[in-house]
């Protein structure tokens, strides 16, 4: 429960599962637990009822660099969301080995890695140095679902 403290000492939130239209096909599962890893299927940033929060477009044009960074915390936090309803217990989490950062960037534009550094940056600060700690991967892309400028997946691994 001191990950959820801390969110919530931050103003933060944790939103409910991604609110989509009745017929939005979803033959897959938010976050996925096999043994001891669970693997988290990519998130965009969501409001805190759980629909898709903008802005939306490409990061360099219709998205500034800052609001694209706020959009990666807010993916974060979406993340955290699904992972927490699969484990019960944010706490549970032994060590984060992987995010994969997402940026839906104009062309030219190379700073992907600045706007998934904040959900770096949010998730050493929730999980404190040792169990944040990630390795990670940040690619910019031409196309996102939702038009989301930012979408984050990442792995766990879990206390026994």
């Amino acid at each position: 429960m001191v990950v959820e403290s801390r969110i919530q000492a931050r103003g933060l939130y944790l939103p409910p599962p991604l609110r989509l239209p009745p017929d939005a096909p979803m033959p897959f599962a938010w976050a996925r637990r096999f043994g001891d890893r669970v693997h988290i299927s990519g998130h965009g940033p969501q409001a805190p009822d759980g629909n898709p929060v903008g802005p939306f477009g490409r990061v360099g044009i219709e998205v500034s660099p800052d609001e694209a960074r706020q959009a990666a915390r807010l993916a974060l936090l979406a993340m955290l969301g699904s992972l927490k309803r699969e484990i019960g217990d944010l706490g549970r989490v032994a060590a984060w080995l992987r995010l994969e950062g997402f940026v839906l960037t104009a062309a030219g534009f190379d700073r992907a890695t600045t706007v998934v550094a904040a959900a770096s940056g949010l998730l050493v600060d929730l999980f404190g140095p040792e169990t944040g700690r990630h390795a990670r991967t940040a690619v910019g892309v031409t196309a996102t679902p939702l038009n989301s400028p930012v979408v984050i997946a990442a792995e766990v691994a879990l206390r026994a």
